[in-house]
């Protein structure tokens, strides 16, 4: 897992040579105040979640201008036309997958890393897809910095899935889909679980797919703004 102790401490990854924050910001009680009222205050409550919430530092995934909002009740930018997600919506979408400690999870979209490495302090084994290499490559320092050592990282097509991987307990897309890909339901394990954004470029709904065999249940969750998936299963780069 991670190298945080419990409490959220960050201590060490400061002092294996990632930049020091201002001193007159305490993140980890940032961060103990977001898991309380953006999270368990709107009815997140699975503990795993939670506890991975309180352990991962958000603020060395946003670039250092952004750093102070770290835990502000919002997407930041991360570059590339990129966002890192709104805390809510990570801890909501990692709850909605159920994850159990030897799940194997497929991340579609890596983006700063900070989703991976809360998928990361629940389950060793994930798997995680970025289209733009150079996002990859720092999500991919970042997270060897804090001891995700497990997590593998693959630059490409996200919305192809990792078919040699597969099949997998859950799949998280995170970005907004045109629709619900095929292929990546049948990348999904007997009882498998996608949480995946899916609608216009503009706006979308979050949407759980469980499979039982060939079935595949389809549930409704929140309504939700996510960067578009591009790709052979997703929207094209051009408008």
């Amino acid at each position: 897992m991670c190298g945080i102790s419990a409490d959220g401490s960050i201590l060490q990854s400061w002092e294996i040579g990632m930049p020091s924050p201002s001193n007159d910001v305490d993140f980890k009680h940032l961060r103990r105040r977001m898991v309380a009222q953006q999270l368990q205050s709107r009815g997140i409550s699975d503990t795993a979640v939670l506890r991975a919430m309180n352990m991962i530092p958000r603020e060395v995934f946003v670039p250092e201008e952004y750093r102070i909002d770290a835990y502000t009740d919002g997407p930041l930018p991360i570059g590339a036309s990129q966002t890192i997600s709104q805390p809510y919506m990570v801890a909501l979408m990692t709850e909605l997958l159920c994850l159990e400690p030897d799940d194997r999870v497929l991340e579609i979209g890596t983006g700063s890393g900070y989703q991976t490495a809360v998928l990361h302090a629940i389950t060793p084994h994930v798997y995680s897809i970025e289209r733009i290499s150079s996002l990859a490559q720092q999500a991919e320092r970042i997270l060897r910095t804090l001891e995700c050592e497990t997590v593998a990282i693959r630059v490409g097509d996200g919305s192809l899935g990792w078919p040699e991987e597969a099949p997998f307990d859950a799949i998280m897309v995170t970005s907004g889909a045109p629709g619900i890909p095929e292929n990546l339901k049948y990348q999904l394990a007997e009882g498998g679980r996608l949480v995946i954004p899916a609608g216009t470029r503009q706006s979308q709904t979050l949407y759980r797919v469980e499979r039982r065999h060939n079935d595949f249940s389809i549930t409704e969750h929140s309504g939700c703004v996510f960067v578009p998936l591009i790709g052979a299963y997703g929207w094209s780069e051009q408008l």
